[in-house]
């Protein structure tokens, strides 16, 4: 759905500037490969992540630690960025390519074992394709989804000007929407369709990803500290001592992190084996 928007929006340059259609949609499709191009990650993580290289005495704690789960994992450790990110949450994530950032307070908070498994989990994002495929879609799902939250306000807006000039005429102008879209739905073979569904199923890979990074860390001796990791963080998610609400059934749908009993249970297997 975002090649059709991309190229109906270069064919409307082309008739106006006369560029050819096939140059922007070219020029969008090798943009993905910015993900592993290192100035632009440098960029994206300044600008877009607001992180920080460490400083000198935050190097010295996080390098031999990095060192020691790259190690295990047997992979060059020199390929990947470490980040600060100045934040007193406790967290750290993968991004694009090679991107891995750490929170101050994870740092600073965090014993030596237990920051060593937070690490080999972003290593596992890193190692199984997760980081830079999330954000290649999240990228190139990006002018469907624009387009379809274009088009939803335009409509809700029509037909609230409608709605306020006459029932029948807002009736009548909901009846023609249905058919237009109908209509387009057919031509393009059910393709705006999916874009109702895209969300929850980046959310269901995204999920998939986060048990997958899990399993990593834990197939790598990290387990048990990862599971203290995890309970750190379920401890902390009530707000003021009180038992947060059930998320809705389209909440946990729209997720991108497994709850934290559900990633306990599947790292129970490796608990039980390294116990």
């Amino acid at each position: 759905m975002s090649l059709v928007v991309v190229v109906s929006a270069s064919a409307a340059l082309d008739t106006v500037m006369g560029l050819p259609y096939w140059i922007p949609t070219l020029l969008w499709v090798a943009s993905g490969a910015l993900v592993f191009h290192r100035p632009t990650e440098d960029r994206f993580a300044r600008h877009v992540l607001k992180l920080q290289r460490p400083m000198p005495q935050e190097a010295a704690m996080l390098e031999p630690v990095w060192r020691e789960v790259t190690s295990r994992a047997g992979v060059d450790g020199q390929r990947y960025e470490l980040w600060i990110d100045n934040s007193q949450d406790l967290n750290a994530y993968a991004a694009a390519g090679h991107i891995v950032g750490v929170t101050r307070f994870a740092l600073e908070r965090l014993p030596s074992a237990q920051l060593a498994a937070v690490l080999a989990h972003e290593l596992g994002h890193h190692t199984g394709g997760h980081a830079w495929s999330s954000l290649l879609g999240h990228w190139y799902s990006l002018p469907g989804r624009i387009a379809w939250q274009v088009s939803r306000a335009i409509v809700v807006f029509v037909v609230s000007v409608a709605g306020a000039v006459s029932s029948g005429a807002a009736g009548v102008l909901v009846v023609v929407i249905g058919a237009a879209a109908s209509a387009v739905t057919i031509v393009l073979y059910g393709l705006p369709l999916v874009l109702l569904v895209i969300p929850y199923l980046m959310a269901a890979v995204e999920r998939r990803g986060e048990l997958r990074a899990d399993e990593h860390a834990a197939a790598l001796g990290f387990g048990p500290m990862l599971a203290e990791v995890l309970t750190t963080m379920h401890a902390m998610e009530p707000a003021a001592g009180q038992t947060p609400a059930r998320p809705s059934a389209p909440a946990r749908l729209l997720s991108s992190h497994p709850d934290y009993p559900t990633r306990l249970r599947r790292l129970r297997p490796y608990l039980d084996a390294q116990g």
